[in-house]
């Protein structure tokens, strides 16, 4: 990892931070894939700050941020399925500008490392069927191994993928 680039926990205080740069990311990531209307009802229902609030207190998702000196330029989110040793990638995004230079690889490594050494058998996640980021997610060592159409309320649909990458593997 670059000396300027930097992994950190991230809390209640960096909800803001997560929210704005959805609001950078998602309109460039999902514009090709989603209508305007499912994007602006997907980004209020993921990343309003009650939402994030939620997600970080209720749901116990660990929140990471990825920064430039500093400077936020992407984030994460995983958490424990509960009684497994399963966890889900629940949200891993870059900003466009900085994508293409392996900070989503850094990402995925540290998380796995963390989840790891708490035993974790695989890390799963979902993606947009139409989404390109399977690719990258291949590459990874993730396989796609089943898919869902998720409803989400408002008559819109999530219609992904989910994806495996074993960890610690016998």
């Amino acid at each position: 990892m670059s000396s300027t680039l930097s992994i950190r926990l991230a809390d209640k205080e960096d909800i803001n931070s997560i929210g704005f740069l959805a609001q950078q990311i998602w309109p460039a990531a999902y514009s090709g894939i989603l209508s305007k209307d499912q994007l602006v009802y997907m980004l209020n229902l993921f990343y309003s700050p009650d939402s994030l609030t939620s997600q970080m207190m209720d749901q116990k998702h660990i929140f990471l941020m990825l920064e430039d000196e500093d400077e936020p330029v992407g984030f994460a989110s995983y958490s424990v399925l509960p009684a497994t040793d399963i966890y889900k990638l629940h949200k891993l995004y870059v900003l466009a500008d900085r994508q293409g230079q392996g900070l989503g690889k850094i990402i995925i490594d540290y998380i796995v490392e963390e989840i790891g050494s708490k035993g974790a058998s695989s890390l799963l996640l979902n993606v947009n069927r139409n989404n390109n980021a399977r690719f990258f997610y291949e590459k990874l060592g993730f396989v796609v191994i089943s898919e869902e159409d998720i409803d989400i309320g408002n008559n819109f649909f999530m219609n992904d993928y989910v994806m495996e990458k074993k960890i610690n593997p016998a």
